[in-house]
Parts: C-alpha cells; structure tokens; sequence
C-alpha cells in the first residue's frame, strides 16, 4: 500500500492568523497519527509564515511515525535538519520569496550542487528526497545526484485531470517506470485530492508514499480530521 504522510503546514496557517497556540501543530501531528496517517511532512521557510523552527523541534519527540521534512536547502535548513534527524528530508527549489511549491528541480544544472547536499544528509543517515518534474531528463538526472527518492510534482496532473486523465498520467507513468529502472524509489505530491488520487495512485507504478497537505486539511474542515484521512486512505 502507498503511505500517506499528512502535511500540517495549514494548521500552523490558521494558528498564525491569530497569533497563540490554537490550534496546536504538535495536536495536529499526534491526532493524524492516531487516525491512521503513515507519516507527518512539514515545510517550514524561512520567514515562518506557517510551520516555525520551534514546531519542527515539539513535533519530533512526539510522534512515532515517520517524519518527512521539506525545505530548500539554505545553510540554516540544512543544519537544523541535521540536528532533528527526521526519517527522510524532501529538496525542494523554492527560495524565500514563493507561496508554494510551483516547479521541480532541474537536477541536470544544479547537479553537483544536489550531490553535495545529498551528501551530507546521507552521511547524517537521513533519507533523501527531491521534488522533480515527470520529465525523463530529470529523473535522469536525479539518479546521477545520488538520491534515495524523488517527489514527482503533480500539480500538472492534478490541473488536467478533468481535461483528460489519460493524458495528465502518461507523463508520470513514464517517469515512474524511469524512476524504478533506475532504483529510485518514488513519492508524489502538490494538488493530490480525494477526486484525484485514486487513479493517479492505480496507473503510477511503485508508488511508495504521497504526502498531502492543503486538500486533506480543507477536506477536515466539512468532513473533520479522522473521517479526512481515512478517506485519502482507502483511495490508496
């Protein structure tokens, strides 16, 4: 079965609206936990808008499921993430000044730098993760980086699904048939739902986890928290 790991970023959204503790990210975590969810992603940046150094520090002696922390790799995220030790760290290109997560990395131009960040986080027995586009070249090019995995960036997908899934899917079935021939295993994430991710997760070969955040959370608020995760859960 693919895991589900549970981004709490829009908890911490919602607790910094008003300033305060409430809702608490580290309930958050422990709850999603208990009602099944296979991991906890986070992605804190550095201006701290949603997820805090102080959230990444409380959530980790707390849970017992995985831990995936995602981030760009500034000096100050590398070294905080080296210091908390989570089950796996995810790369993403997003600098300082991006709402979101809006592309993969381009693992050909940036791969000695890639592999001298992977590097130290392997040494640091953390697993590596990189988000990519479904684009032969750059899983490619991942596999050269020396990572353990990469996150296939499914805002494409999700975006033409309606359109026409069959062709939305035909990239990342091909970049996950690349990924495997490669030993690489494969994560996906960004716009996954509950009217997207059955199929996406039937058609894409040796999916091994998808994390999703901003489509459970808003889900939990009609459906609430437990029914929200079971629900992404049976989809997979």
């Amino acid at each position: 079965m693919t895991k589900l790991s549970v981004n709490i970023n829009k908890i911490a959204t919602i607790r910094n609206a008003r300033g305060g503790v409430f809702p608490s990210v580290v309930d958050a975590a422990v709850n999603c936990q208990k009602f099944g969810a296979d991991g906890i992603t986070i992605h804190p940046r550095q201006d701290q808008r949603h997820i805090t150094r102080k959230d990444v520090f409380d959530i980790k002696p707390i849970i017992t499921t995985e831990f995936n922390i995602e981030g760009y790799p500034s000096e100050d995220f590398i070294e905080m993430v080296l210091e908390i030790k989570p089950e796996q760290v995810t790369l993403v290109p997003d600098g300082p000044d991006i709402i979101t997560s809006c592309s993969g990395w381009d693992t050909i131009k940036f791969q000695d730098y890639m592999k001298e960040i992977i590097r130290i986080f392997k040494k640091g027995g953390i697993r590596t993760s990189i988000f990519v586009d479904p684009k032969i070249e750059m899983i490619e090019g991942a596999k050269l980086c020396g990572t353990d995995r990469i996150e296939l960036y499914t805002e494409d997908y999700a975006t033409n699904y309606l359109l026409s899934k069959e062709k939305a899917i035909e990239p990342y079935v091909e970049a996950a048939k690349k990924a495997t021939e490669l030993g690489i295993a494969i994560n996906a994430g960004h716009d996954l739902s509950l009217e997207n991710l059955e199929y996406f997760a039937k058609e894409i070969p040796n999916l091994a986890e998808v994390s999703i955040g901003h489509a459970l959370i808003s889900d939990a608020l009609y459906l609430g928290l437990e029914n929200a995760i079971q629900m992404y859960k049976r989809l997979l």
